[in-house]
């Protein structure tokens, strides 16, 4: 079965928002399981013993089948719930995510609470960005010597992704098509190679490009 195209995030990043004297600091990391995810908890958990709470929010799949949330002491439905639904309007998949808070002696109440959280999720991932996981198909082109000024021309005004190019009596591209623009891609290796071409593929995979963070 086909890959499904989802939005997630490159790596793990991390930021710190100050709200009336309390230190919330937003720990986010791209997770592929719940054991990932506890193990990520857990982890920040040990860094931060001395915080007053370390709330935490996950989803796990292409359909978000698993989704969890921790208040870790905070008043019921303030932290890890607002975080979660975070995640969830930003369309984040597969991803964990610990907000950690140091007390600083003056309460947020349950409204500022919320948004406390749930702005330090959207800030981290804003300041991290999203990327869209589409599925590609890896490829190597190999063309002779004399048709690489047109091939690489017009490569270069095109959405194909060329990852590398290899030199040995030919040339080899090594370029990256996303699975829907293929047939284009077909088209564009016979009008700027008059068909004179070799192509192999490897299995398909995902792929991440940027996108902007409403």
């Amino acid at each position: 079965m086909e890959q499904q195209s989802i939005i997630t995030i490159k790596k793990a990043h991390s930021i710190e928002n100050v709200i009336s004297k309390s230190r919330f600091i937003a720990q986010i990391k791209p997770v592929e399981s719940e054991e990932e995810a506890k193990q990520f908890i857990s982890e920040i958990k040990h860094n931060h013993k001395e915080a007053t709470h370390n709330c935490s929010a996950y989803t796990i799949g292409d359909n978000m089948n698993i989704q969890k949330a921790n208040d870790d002491g905070e008043p019921s439905g303030t932290a890890g719930v607002p975080m979660l639904e975070t995640l969830k309007k930003l369309e984040i998949h597969n991803v964990c995510v610990v907000v950690t808070r140091y007390f600083g002696g003056i309460k947020l109440g349950g409204g500022g609470l919320i948004r406390a959280y749930s702005g330090a999720v959207r800030d981290v991932i804003h300041d991290l960005g999203r990327v869209r996981l589409l599925p590609a198909i890896p490829t190597k082109v190999i063309i002779a010597y004399d048709l690489t000024g047109k091939f690489e021309h017009e490569l270069a005004s095109t959405s194909f992704i060329h990852r590398d190019t290899e030199y040995t009596d030919k040339v080899s591209y090594l370029i990256d098509v996303i699975s829907t623009e293929y047939d284009s891609f077909i088209e564009f290796l016979n009008r700027t190679t008059a068909s004179n071409y070799e192509l192999t593929e490897e299995e398909i995979k995902r792929l991440p490009f940027d996108i902007e963070t409403p």
